[in-house]
Order: C-alpha cells, then sequence, then structure tokens
C-alpha cells in the first residue's frame, strides 16, 4: 500500500502517527518506506512517502477498512490531502 500526500495541518497531523502504528504493527504490514521530505521528480506529489508491505491485497484491506485503522485515517485524512493506492509486489518475470 503506497501512501503519498502533503501535510496540510501540521499540529493535527501530530495526533496520526501514534494512533496509526499498533495497527500497522497487529496487522503484520512491514514498513519500507517512511520519508516526509520526498523529492518530486515528475508531476506535483506530496511530500510525504509511505510504502507498507502486506502479506497480500486481502491483508492489507482488511487493516485499511478495519476498525482499529479506520480511527486513525480519519486523523490523516483530516490533516492532509493526496493518495493511497494498492499495489502487487514484484514478481520477476521468467
Amino acid at each position: 500500500m503506497i501512501f503519498n500526500y502533503t501535510i496540510d495541518d501540521a499540529d493535527a497531523y501530530q495526533a496520526y502517527p501514534p494512533a496509526a502504528m499498533p495497527s500497522i504493527g497487529a496487522s503484520g504490514a512491514e514498513i519500507l518506506v517512511a520519508d516526509y521530505s520526498a523529492d518530486g521528480i515528475e508531476g506535483t506529489p506530496g511530500h510525504v512517502n509511505i510504502v507498507l508491505r502486506f502479506p497480500s491485497k486481502e491483508a492489507a484491506m482488511a487493516w485499511y477498512t478495519g476498525e482499529e485503522y479506520t480511527a486513525a485515517k480519519r486523523l490523516r485524512q483530516a490533516a492532509t490531502s493526496g493518495h493511497v493506492t494498492l499495489s502487487d509486489g514484484f514478481t520477476m518475470p521468467s
């Protein structure tokens, strides 16, 4: 799952990481990227990039739509603008 966003309200955003982290840990996800000062190369991406790896798309969606993360998600959505995408991992072509 890939998060790319801009923090619009830094004070309000401060509540998000401590609210989200317990649910991420409990989900079995691995944090691959957590960059709060990313450099956009093309287009107009946000300055925050977070990449989480889950065991499956189903596990990712269970976390994203689950009760524990939904409360944290509302905090992020209120304080940021951007995008979240769900992508398959890389498989080397044969």
